[in-house]
């Protein structure tokens, strides 16, 4: 990614101090299970350790490292039976869910070799999540469980711990970079206007606003020719141009998507939200005829960009991209009601990582509803699952995301430059359209292939923000 952010996990391990003295071996034990444990979560994550916990005060220490770190999320281990003032301060003061891992070291017991030492140390699994689970509902904190074994290792719980800081790294990525809004919204889609002050409290996405004056601008200092010429490869490399391309003929474009990049890394941003609504000409004209396969580079190197200055999908096409390595902007297109099957896509610059084959890129007139014309991209969604999330707002500013899973099947799609799919959803396509269309979304949503709806809905939760299922 051009702008690289890494979650901060908190993560410790508890136990009953009254054990430790009265079972001596209990301590090496659980050292090496907690030594163990650490080894299962991804180093796509940053590890802020919290140790192992088995007083109120070792417990505060652990908070006072967690609040300090400013960690996204935080994965309990419970080691064997524990009390809940073992887990309490360490989390009190935090606003992230706690992942409580229940974990048990061996598959299953031999009922007559075990003694206390060996249950307590090696076959409890944990009777104290309940007692956890009931604690952090009264302190008002969001939770979830996993349980599983170590014992020849365990998938389910190593994918799960994945998958929950995969959805970490999305609250990582909007608090420590930046939006850039360029122009404003699309006139009249009121659908897409939002409060950016309110976006920081509820979403810690913090937006730059930036005039098309100082983007016409953007690539005048940019003189490197061999840089230039190798983002002119990367072009050609990523589209198939309509009537044959050239390093000459995406020069100039090249030379724009250089210039971008480093803006976006002295900006540090990571979401873009455009639209022009000028003349096109001069070099205001370049720009826009070529700033669709320009932000299409950016969005294969991680920096969501959204058409008609829509803020609220450049978040949802992150979101997909940082969970799934995909994020494509859509919006219904069309239906076919003879084969009950939704068309989905949309104008403008799109995701490379969703393409099962080249995307093509051609020169059209006129951008349809938009200001002058030039390069449009068509790129062409894998067949298979597909996930579509959308964030919307209520009328007190709090925001949902609404999500569906569907499949993408082969048939014939529009031709004219824009992306399009043909999506079967198992509620059928009228029914999704009502659905969809009740939940309240903006008109835009992204799509990533695969399906994605756990790992939504966990972001959401360390997001505090509730999850509309359409369909699955």
């Amino acid at each position: 990614m051009l702008v690289e952010t890494k979650a901060k996990i908190g993560v410790f391990s508890i136990a009953l101090g009254a054990y430790l003295p009265q079972f001596p071996s209990l301590i090496p034990e659980f050292e090496a299970q907690y030594a163990a444990f650490k080894k299962i979560i991804p180093d796509t994550v940053e590890i802020v350790d919290g140790g192992i916990v088995t007083t109120k005060e070792l417990s505060q220490a652990a908070g006072d490292k967690f609040r300090a770190a400013d960690v996204d999320l935080v994965i309990l281990q419970l080691l064997t039976y524990a009390t809940s003032y073992n887990m309490l301060p360490a989390v009190r003061d935090l606003d992230v869910p706690v992942v409580l891992v229940n974990v048990q070291k061996k598959r299953a017991p031999e009922y007559e070799n075990t003694d206390t030492a060996m249950w307590l140390g090696e076959l409890y699994a944990c009777g104290a999540v309940g007692e956890m689970v009931a604690d952090l509902e009264r302190a008002g904190k969001r939770h979830a469980v996993i349980t599983g074994v170590a014992e020849g290792g365990d998938p389910m719980v190593e994918a799960e711990i994945e998958d929950w800081c995969r959805a970490a790294q999305v609250r990582r990525r909007f608090r420590n970079t930046n939006l850039a809004q360029i122009g404003r919204p699309y006139p009249g889609m009121m659908d897409l206007y939002i409060d950016e002050t309110n976006l920081y409290h509820r979403m810690f996405l913090y937006t730059k606003q930036f005039d098309w004056e100082r983007m016409w601008a953007i690539a005048d200092d940019i003189t490197d020719e061999d840089a230039i010429c190798a983002k002119a490869q990367d072009i050609l490399d990523t589209f198939d141009i309509e009537g044959g391309g050239t390093i000459e003929k995406v020069w100039e474009m090249a030379k724009y998507v250089v210039a971008f990049e480093q803006w976006v890394k002295d900006e540090q941003i990571a979401f873009i939200a455009s639209h022009y609504d000028g003349f096109a000409q001069g070099k205001a004209g370049v720009l826009d005829s070529m700033l669709i396969p320009a932000f299409s580079m950016l969005i294969k190197q991680g920096v969501a960009c959204a058409v008609e200055g829509d803020i609220k999908v450049a978040m949802a096409m992150s979101i997909l991209k940082t969970i799934s390595g995909m994020g494509q902007l859509s919006e219904m297109y069309s239906i076919d009601f003879k084969e009950d099957i939704c068309l989905i896509g949309h104008s403008g610059s799109g995701d490379a990582d969703i393409s099962a084959k080249k995307p093509t890129m051609k020169i059209v007139p006129v951008f349809h509803g938009k200001t002058g014309g030039g390069y449009l991209t068509q790129f062409y969604p894998h067949l298979g699952p597909v996930t579509y999330l959308g964030i919307t707002q209520d009328r007190d500013g709090n925001f949902k995301f609404v999500v569906a899973e569907g499949i993408n099947e082969s048939g014939p799609i529009f031709n004219f430059g824009d992306t399009n799919m043909r999506t079967r959803f198992s509620c059928g396509a009228r029914e999704f359209c009502n659905r969809w269309s009740e939940a309240g979304p903006t008109h835009h949503m992204a799509a990533a292939c695969g399906r994605h709806i756990e790992t939504i809905r966990k972001v959401a939760k360390i997001f505090n923000v509730p999850v509309d299922i359409v369909t699955r």
